[in-house]
């Protein structure tokens, strides 16, 4: 798999992957973590006009350091307004945030995720885990919910333990049922393995491009579930020269999040 490639190792591939998902000139909502790293190496690459909002309140920073979360100082750095929780999810409700950038410890083939519990007894479950924070209603308002998570058949999940987030709940139709706006849901996922959206018609999951050195049959062999495939199928554009120079050198120089090269 990529890890083996000695130009980058597999986090750098997602991170960078991740990165050209956030287009110019949008506004995002960004989760803790590898979003957050990607986020900024989108800032400083390709997305320089790109609208950055956090969960605790800072609208439009320029990333100059790394944060280590949502709340961070750092995620205040020439923003143009220090806000609040209420003031981005009315933003959300008002429809006027692009993307979301999430992770999950489950999601199921219409892209609705777990971040509560494992196990089915919620009082006494597997483990209980973080729950929602604002995944909820980000992914519920949000014009497009893209994830970042890797791929195994534990975490891509016939059926989810617990429902924390909605994707497209029980497929076309079921998120304007529920009351959720129209044209909102889920993007795309990018794992350790591929890159997929969703069917356009039946809302599954579809294998949109395989990491290099990836088959297809280890996509199958890592999901509880039927895919769909993209025909033909591509390979997921590498990370540029100069992605990984800015990803290594401004962006996570200490490899917290894309681990440190020997």
């Amino acid at each position: 798999m990529a890890e083996r490639c000695q130009r980058y190792n597999l986090l750098e591939l997602m991170v960078c992957t991740a990165a050209r998902q956030l287009e110019d000139g949008k506004t995002a909502v960004i989760g803790t973590g590898m979003p957050l790293t990607a986020a900024m190496l989108a800032q400083k690459t390709t997305a320089p006009n790109l609208v950055l909002m956090f969960e605790a309140g800072s609208i439009a920073p320029q990333l100059i350091k790394l944060p280590i979360s949502v709340a961070d100082s750092y995620t205040q750095t020439g923003a143009l307004l220090h806000g609040s929780m209420d003031l981005i999810m009315e933003a959300c409700q008002r429809g006027l945030v692009d993307y979301t950038f999430l992770g999950c410890a489950q999601i199921d083939v219409y892209g609705n995720i777990n971040t509560s519990i494992i196990g089915t007894d919620y009082q006494k479950p597997q483990a209980r885990l973080p729950g929602s924070g604002g995944a909820n209603d980000l992914a519920s308002l949000c014009w497009k919910t893209l994830v970042v998570t890797p791929h195994d058949r534990r975490r891509f999940a016939p059926r989810l333990d617990f429902l924390t987030t909605p994707g497209y709940l029980t497929g076309p139709g079921a998120r304007e049922r529920a009351g959720l706006p129209r044209g909102t849901g889920p993007y795309k996922v990018i794992t350790t393995m591929a890159v997929l959206g969703f069917h356009p018609v039946s809302k599954r999951m579809q294998v949109e491009s395989l990491h290099p050195n990836v088959a297809k049959e280890d996509v199958v062999a890592n999901t509880g579930f039927e895919l769909l495939f993209v025909d033909p199928l591509p390979t997921t554009a590498e990370p540029t020269d100069e992605q990984l120079r800015v990803l290594r050198e401004q962006v996570d120089p200490q490899g917290f999040v894309i681990g440190k090269r020997g």
